[in-house]
């Protein structure tokens, strides 16, 4: 994979949550006009363009070449056994936000929401998905349809664990977003044209910036310095303008099974 064709959060992962959390309405779609989460804080809202070096300290990577750098990192991120998704996306229907840790095992934790429209959380152990929606999710999926279906749906499933089986059909697409392997499939080694850029900071940790374009996007990429010379974020500007950050390398995911009380079984209602 090149710096150009950086791997985008995909719809059917928020449409298999969206799919679940109505029930009976049909498919959801985005319903806002642009809006971002006014609660969440932008990924890597705190990096840096600062591009000085440490008095006495040798230049980073001063032997490689941008496409060198590019591949170098590929390989350091592969070899995660879990990391952390912090991702801002502009998709067809709206802007994705997603904070979602993930592991080889295919566990997952984290939320995911659209337009700001409500949140999505979710906790996947195993066979077994937990997704837990909140009424301003629930109500703007069900926008159109007769108030007493959304009143029903708001009743039984707000700030409720939705409890599925992973090889369901509505959890077919979210659970392969959930797997670490098929995300780091993406970045692949290929054809790279990354110019080195400055050096700069991503949440305090030190980075080497990294530059390419397609002719329709501008890419920028941020690689760790010290230490596991892991990818830590990703900037597109212009078509698919977005933003990935990745954090807690080799972290344990807090993925957890709610208590029993707050769960709602699908499955056993589907029969």
């Amino acid at each position: 994979m090149t710096v150009t064709t950086a791997p985008r959060i995909r719809r059917g992962a928020l449409a298999a949550l969206c799919t679940v959390a109505v029930l009976t309405l049909p498919a959801c779609g985005a319903t806002g006009s642009d809006g971002k989460d006014p609660g969440t804080k932008k990924p890597g809202a705190s990096t840096s363009g600062g591009s000085d070096r440490p008095n006495g300290k040798p230049e980073p990577f001063a032997d490689l070449s941008g496409p060198e750098i590019v591949e170098k990192s590929f390989t350091a991120i592969r070899a995660a056994s879990s990391l952390t998704l912090h991702a801002d996306t502009k998709e067809d229907t709206g802007t994705v936000l997603t904070d979602m840790a993930l592991n080889r095992k295919g566990d997952c934790a984290g939320t995911m929401s659209m337009n700001g429209e409500g949140t999505a959380t979710v906790s996947k152990l195993g066979p077994t998905v937990y997704m837990k929606f909140d009424e301003k999710m629930l109500r703007a999926q069900g926008k159109g349809q007769p108030k007493e279906e959304t009143d029903a749906v708001v009743d039984m499933l707000a700030d409720r664990w939705v409890k599925t089986d992973a090889k369901a059909p509505d959890a077919k697409d979210f659970v392969g977003f959930c797997d670490l392997d098929e995300l780091l499939g993406e970045f692949e080694n290929g054809d790279s044209f990354a110019r080195k850029g400055p050096l700069s900071t991503v949440n305090g940790q030190r980075a080497i910036t990294l530059t390419e374009t397609d002719g329709t996007s501008d890419y920028t990429m941020y690689v760790a310095t010290e230490g596991e010379p892991y990818l830590l974020k990703i900037v597109v500007k212009g078509k698919d303008a977005g933003t990935m950050l990745f954090t807690d390398f080799d972290k344990p995911v807090p993925a957890k099974v709610p208590a029993d009380k707050d769960i709602v079984d699908l499955d056993g209602i589907g029969g």
